[in-house]
């Protein structure tokens, strides 16, 4: 029954980038946002990006313009690309999305398991 899962994460070093990966279960439709999350070691779970159903992105200050969201509206997937990684960046990244599985229904949240990134020389 896990409807959301990430992948794309690993070990890179300080400047290095990483692509992350979301792919949602064809079962969720009408999807209005895709976010990224992440909780580093000791830290609350924070917004890193988010991407409405028209496009529209927002992301947190600490990114400085480092990484990118896009989604596949076609593929039910989402994705963030990482630049100029920094060790500060070392957390488990989470994919959230927030959709239907019925039309009539109300709108979800369903929270992927998330993907380890590790920034280290």
């Amino acid at each position: 029954q896990v409807q959301v899962v990430e992948s794309g994460g690993g070990l890179v070093q300080p400047g290095g980038s990483l692509r992350l990966f979301c792919a949602a279960s064809n079962r969720i439709f009408s999807i209005s946002i895709m976010d990224w999350y992440r909780q580093g070691p000791g830290k609350q779970r924070e917004l890193v990006a988010t991407i409405s159903s028209d496009g529209t992105t927002n992301y947190a200050n600490f990114v400085k313009g480092r990484f990118t969201i896009s989604r596949d509206f076609t593929k039910n997937t989402a994705y963030l690309q990482m630049n100029s990684l920094q060790p500060e960046d070392m957390a488990v990244y989470y994919c959230h999305v927030r959709g239907r599985m019925s039309l009539l229904g109300r709108e979800n949240d369903y929270w992927g398991q998330g993907t380890q990134v590790t920034v280290s020389s």
